[in-house]
């Protein structure tokens, strides 16, 4: 089953500041914020949601296709997928653009300050879903028209998919939520943005939960919560081997969401096998350097939880 990936590609730019946020951002002078963190580490890596989901999913075995678009200075990127066989036909380069760029700074503590320039992403609208002859779909973080237009893309084409806000929650209203949690067949969140999405139409999550068949927040360490049926499943966190680095856990948590779906797991199997995904990300740096094989994700899944996932 093919799975489009809707969402950005970007060039994440990872700093490590050696030393905790709180020690250096004073509260009581917020209002006039103007800090500077010496960050003696560095790295780039190749991310963006549709990325790093599609790389989870195919490690899984899944089938993904990114739907995306890239600025002139994709090369790079583009020939990794072209290495690791994953789809780029719905890939648009975008001439006169950046693509997109993440600048992220972790503190010792694990918190994050990103800074996001989205380039061509702007332009992701002028992709169109009904090309693509998808089973499943996500609409992941992406530019907002793009978001938008692929949520009512799927909707009409009655493509069943996963509305995965993140970051970009905040562009929307209230009202705009509301839609895309009536066009959508599945959605998911972190728990700050899932308390957004509550502030933001007024109604609680079991609210939301009724227009989905699924609603599923994350809580890092606490674990995930999936609200199906009129009920909630709670899934607990799957102990990591080292806690490296947070990027993109979430990504690889949505990968193990759509293969689940994909495959008619029960939602209980789906959740532990994406918790089991997010574990193994975080014990590497960037959203794309694991290697497991399927095998040993197998063996992982097995470690956590008794039994099998195949």
């Amino acid at each position: 089953m093919t799975t489009l990936i809707c969402g950005s590609l970007a060039f994440d730019n990872i700093m490590v500041f050696p030393d905790r946020f709180k020690h250096h951002i004073l509260p009581e002078q917020i209002h006039i914020l103007n800090v500077a963190f010496l960050v003696p580490e560095m790295r780039r890596e190749f991310g963006g949601c549709a990325g790093n989901i599609a790389y989870n999913l195919m490690l899984l075995g899944g089938e993904p296709a990114i739907m995306a678009t890239v600025g002139d200075d994709a090369a790079p990127y583009l020939e990794r997928l072209d290495r690791l066989g994953l789809r780029r036909d719905h890939i648009r380069q975008v001439p006169g653009s950046f693509t997109a760029q993440a600048f992220i700074t972790t503190d010792l503590d694990d918190n994050q300050i990103t800074a996001f320039h989205p380039g061509a992403m702007s332009f992701s609208h002028l992709n169109k879903v009904d090309r693509a002859n998808a089973r499943l779909g996500i609409v992941a973080p992406d530019g907002r028209e793009g978001m938008l237009q692929h949520a009512r893309d799927f909707a009409a084409a009655g493509v069943p998919f996963i509305f995965d806000p993140g970051q970009g929650l905040p562009m929307f209203s209230g009202d705009d939520l509301l839609d895309f949690m009536q066009l959508a067949t599945y959605a998911c969140f972190n728990d700050y943005e899932a308390q957004l999405l509550c502030d933001r139409t007024g109604r609680s999550l079991e609210q939301l939960a009724g227009a989905v068949e699924a609603l599923i927040v994350t809580r890092g360490g606490e674990g995930s919560s999936l609200y199906v049926a009129g009920g909630r499943i709670d899934i607990p966190c799957v102990a990591a081997d080292a806690v490296v680095d947070p990027t993109g856990c979430g990504d690889a948590y949505r990968a193990g969401l759509l293969y689940g779906i994909a495959h008619g797991f029960d939602w209980l199997r789906t959740g532990r096998l994406a918790a089991v995904m997010g574990a193994i990300k975080i014990a590497h740096r960037g959203g794309q350097n694991h290697q497991p094989s399927r095998d040993e994700i197998g063996e992982r899944y097995r470690r956590a939880f008794g039994d099998s996932p195949w």
